[in-house]
């Protein structure tokens, strides 16, 4: 499972919104690629369509679907906005990673 915060949960409906996508019924897919200075990456969108291998979660309203890959590597990861003096953006809290970089977008297991 993924959780949402409540602070990420108001910019995910207020992005939504901003793009078009209706947060009470389109998702944001989390996902995981390779690449970034840690080795993986998080990869972050919204979606209207689940797919036949998607995980589907509902976390403080909010729909998210995730691969079965992916899935693996973020059991337990919560998805948080930050808007602080040392930047804006979401973060993960993946309790997966062994290490991730200091802008927080990659990660290792």
């Amino acid at each position: 499972m993924i959780n949402v915060s409540e602070h990420a949960k108001k910019k995910v409906i207020e992005l939504m919104t901003d793009d078009g996508y209706d947060p009470s019924t389109d998702y944001v897919r989390v996902g995981v690629k390779s690449g970034g200075c840690s080795g993986l990456s998080y990869d972050l969108k919204f979606d209207k369509t689940q797919l036949e291998d998607d995980k589907v979660f509902e976390a403080n309203d909010i729909k998210i679907i995730v691969d079965k890959k992916s899935f693996l590597y973020l059991i337990g990861t919560t998805l948080e906005y930050s808007g602080g003096l040392n930047g804006t953006g979401f973060v993960f809290n993946n309790p997966n990673a062994n290490r991730t970089c200091g802008c927080g977008e990659s990660f290792s297991l």
